[in-house]
């Protein structure tokens, strides 16, 4: 070469091929159609081999080969892609011409395979014209070439670095010592590690250890800060063998890559992914609130904070906080109130925290939160900004946080769903240099949007569970009786969080003549239907307690309110868009068991019967405990199928348990194994227990005791509940009802059999009156006097014998008169001139209540009247 001349990869002359341009002469190039006939011919290709493109273009192109192919290599180059290899071809002199071809298949044509591009390379235009091609044109050539092989080392793109076997340090790039911070002559001949510089660790030189063993590359990556850098980098390092001609390895090239943008990118995309499994794992606010917060913290944040609109109440972990209300729609006004929820830093105990977990802070209207929920989108700001200024201004403990821990970054998100504003969360960074950038926040942005969502989820749900618990609460006794026959110890506890409410319920119904009817009963499903079924059977089972139907009889006519609950229920059943929502059963499949015993303290005998239900267990006064082997029935609304009711003498301090099937479920076990378990757990019931009550009471909606309730009762059903559920809470409600019995003094109770004689009437009233005066009750005479001739006279007038008359001093004085006739009685309004008539109307007017009850051999009237002030 004469002379040193710039030339681009193009030439200066118009060629004859599709993308000839300018210096087209420096490659040669042709193409060749699929059916072997040359398409077009470049001014390289004529230089080549001498022939005008007139001359070949439309010709077939075996013309120009000057050595045999057979068919079958034709055919074998057919079917690739490419190609390359050396040919003899024919110049146009006539001389043969060895060229190097690579050639290319082209795109495939509508009509067939696509052309073939033919390429191969000419010496230089400056030799050649020259006439510098011989050998010290070569010469020239490869010492320019080795000239731009150490440009290229010094000036690659990349950082590079040369090791020698001892993985000292050799040679280095300018973009290497860059990056190090120091020129080549200060760290040559250091080791990786000892250098400080990029990638240095012990781990890769680990790795450069196997790359000289085994002769293979490796790639590795890292996210640090090295040398002069200000911030950390992401590299992907490649480790490269160096080996001479004999295939030993003489040491290892390092070529680095700058990654950061590609890991940045990365790591966003598997913290997205990560927030999609982590958030709204349960329906439960403050844990939802709180994934978020641990979700921010490290991977995009120092310190998180998730604060909500005051407004809001929380569920279970802020104390004092009132049921969920529904967010106003629109903008927040400034200044905005927020309840700190949750919170996450890479700090242990979060101490940036200047508000407290529970706690409302107020944030002024410059705030980065307010003005994040003013507009509705993110807002980034540093403390540098003016913003700050006026804040720490008016926050003493927000400035000495700043000063303490450096917080440099803060960045805001609105937590919007569903078109109302629930609240913010702020993301801050102190230990991490970089600021907060557009990509970070799009991140925040799309890991906020999906925890709103959970969140709101978590907050209509938490709303509409706490609809339907006041419900179930409202349907449920709000305080037991206190009868003389029983002390009474109750616990409700409804299901986990997210079995939804329960149909279970218990009742305690005081009966004539001092009986008492204990309920347990236990509606199929959950939801505000089960509840609704629930609480109109709990009516119902009042209503026929009044009636003072047996056990039995009580829950034939249960059955049969059951069934035509069931059949309503299919009747207005909705249908097509009016679908009943997920929280309801399906309609007209109504099903319940029950439960129904009669306590009565002057025989000191049980009746009981039951539908479908758990039987109960019998703990008796020796401590002996036993469940009660009555027939089980069948479940109520099924229909057809008889009740059977059993007896059985229950003595003083005999305590009765009973239950619904979710308490003996808990933990995994059959019914019989919870069964099994529930009578351990009662075993401790005896009259020797005097523990007071426990204070380990689980959280359960309404539990209580009546006042007069012994405390070992209490004691025993926080005991049971401990033993038998789980601590996270039961999959389904429990009722347990415990009750133990307190039988009715002898001296209380007076019972004379009445003749059939009108005559005797007279005798009657005076057994009640000196009665009732060793009883103390004077001032009770007159009035039982009266009802107690009433009742005896229509018996005789209307009854047949025998006649017996009851007192019952109680916590009321109770008359009964009880015949042989199963004719109810009736009140009727008399008219003025009939003789009688008037009987029952006195009765009722002179008691607190009256009514009849039938037996096996009779029926009995009785009326209730209240104690006098005096009495004892």
């Amino acid at each position: 070469m004469t002379g040193h001349k710039t030339s681009l990869p193009f030439g200066d002359g118009p060629g004859d091929g599709p993308d000839d341009g300018p210096g087209d002469a420096t490659t040669a190039r042709a193409t060749i159609s699929a059916d072997a006939i040359v398409t077009s011919w470049n001014e390289g290709a004529r230089r080549l081999l001498g022939h005008l493109p007139s001359e070949v273009v439309g010709q077939r192109a075996a013309a120009l080969l000057a050595e045999e192919v057979s068919p079958a290599d034709v055919r074998a180059v057919a079917a690739l892609p490419r190609w390359s290899g050396t040919l003899t071809l024919r110049h146009r002199d006539g001389r043969p011409v060895r060229v190097r071809l690579l050639a290319h298949r082209g795109e495939p044509a509508a009509d067939g395979p696509g052309d073939w591009l033919l390429v191969s390379p000419l010496p230089e235009p400056e030799a050649e014209e020259a006439g510098e091609v011989g050998e010290t044109g070569a010469v020239e050539e490869e010492a320019e070439d080795a000239a731009l092989l150490a440009l290229a080392s010094q000036q690659a793109p990349c950082p590079v670095a040369v090791y020698d076997r001892m993985l000292r340090l050799r040679r280095i790039n300018d973009q290497m010592a860059e990056v190090i911070g120091l020129p080549e002559n200060e760290i040559r001949g250091l080791r990786l590690s000892e250098i400080g510089g990029v990638l240095e660790s012990e781990e890769l030189e680990r790795h450069m250890v196997e790359v000289l063993r085994t002769g293979e590359r490796r790639d590795v990556e890292t996210f640090r800060r090295v040398g002069a850098e200000s911030r950390a980098h992401a590299w992907s390092a490649r480790l490269a063998p160096l080996k001479a001609p004999d295939g030993e390895v003489r040491g290892i090239c390092l070529a680095a890559h700058d990654i950061t943008e590609q890991y940045l990118a990365r790591q966003r995309l598997l913290l997205l992914s990560e927030s999609s499994v982590r958030i709204g794992t349960t329906l439960d606010v403050t844990r939802t609130a709180q994934e978020l917060a641990d979700v921010g913290v490290p991977g995009l944040a120092d310190f998180v904070s998730v604060d909500l609109l005051a407004r809001l109440g929380q569920d279970e972990g802020v104390e004092g906080v009132e049921a969920f209300a529904e967010p106003p729609p629109g903008p927040l006004t400034s200044p905005v109130v927020l309840r700190r929820v949750a919170r996450q830093s890479v700090l242990p105990g979060a101490p940036e925290a200047v508000i407290k977990l529970g706690e409302v802070g107020t944030y002024p209207e410059f705030s980065p939160q307010a003005t994040s929920l003013a507009v509705g989108r993110p807002s980034i700001h540093r403390v540098t900004d003016p913003v700050f200024r006026l804040w720490t201004a008016k926050s003493p403990a927000l400035a000495d946080m700043l000063r303490t821990y450096g917080l440099h970054s803060m960045m805001s998100v609105p937590i919007r769903a569903r078109g109302i504003t629930l609240g913010v969360a702020t993301f801050s960074r102190h230990t991490r240099p970089d600021p907060f950038t557009h990509d970070d926040v799009l991140l925040a942005e799309e890991i906020t949007t999906r925890a709103a969502v959970c969140l709101d989820n978590a907050r209509r749900f938490t709303r509409e569970r706490d609809t339907a618990l006041a419900l179930q609460r409202s349907l449920l006794p709000q305080t037991l009786p206190r009868p003389t026959a029983l002390d009474v110890a109750f616990r409700y506890q409804p299901a986990g969080p997210y079995a939804g409410v329960g149909g279970d319920w218990f009742d305690v119904i005081p009966l004539s003549g001092a009986r008492v009817a204990l309920v347990v009963g236990d509606v199929v499903g959950h939801g505000i239907q089960a509840s609704a079924t629930m609480g109109r059977l709990r009516t119902a089972v009042r209503t026929l307690a009044d009636v003072d139907l047996p056990p039995d009889e009580l829950l034939t006519h249960l059955d049969d309110l059951v069934i035509h609950l069931s059949a309503e229920g299919a009747v207005s059943a909705p249908s097509g868009d009016l679908a009943p929502s997920e929280d309801m059963s399906p309609a007209g499949d109504v099903g319940a068991t029950c439960l129904y015993a009669v306590y009565d303290p002057v025989a000191r005998r049980c009746t009981l019967a039951r539908a479908g239900h758990p039987p109960p267990v019998l703990v008796a006064p020796d401590g002996t405990v036993s469940p009660v082997q009555v027939p089980a029935g069948p479940p109520l609304g099924v229909g057809g199928l008889p009740f059977e009711a059993v007896e059985f003498e229950m003595p003083k301090d005999t305590v009765l348990a009973l239950y619904t099937d979710g308490l003996i479920g808990g933990r995994g076990r059959d019914l019989d194994e919870g069964l099994t378990a529930l009578t351990g757990a009662l075993a401790g019931l005896s009259p020797s227990l005097g523990a007071g009550p426990s204070p380990e009471a689980g959280p359960s909606l309404g539990a209580g005791p009546s006042p007069e309730a012994g405390p070992s009762l209490e004691a025993g059903c926080d005991s049971v509940l401990r033993t038998l559920l789980p601590e996270q809470g039961a999959p389904d409600d429990v009722a347990l009802l415990l009750a133990r019995t307190r039988g009715l003094d002898a001296s209380r109770v007076a019972t004379w059999d009445v003749p059939d004689d009108p005559a005797l009437v007279a005798q009657a009233r005076r057994d009640v009156t000196d009665q009732l005066m060793a009883w103390g009750l004077e001032e009770a005479v007159f009035t039982t006097e009266l009802v107690v001739s009433e009742l005896v006279t229509n018996a005789m007038r209307h009854a047949t014998a025998p006649i017996q008359l009851r007192l019952i001093y109680d916590h009321t004085l109770i008359c009964e008169v009880s015949d042989g006739s199963n004719t109810a009685p009736h009140l009727r309004r008399a008219r003025v001139f009939d003789e009688g008539g008037r009987g029952l109307l006195l009765v009722a007017q002179l008691s607190l209540r009256w009514g009849s009850r039938h037996s096996a051999t009779g029926k009995t009237i009785w009326a209730e009247q209240a104690l006098p002030s005096s009495g004892s």
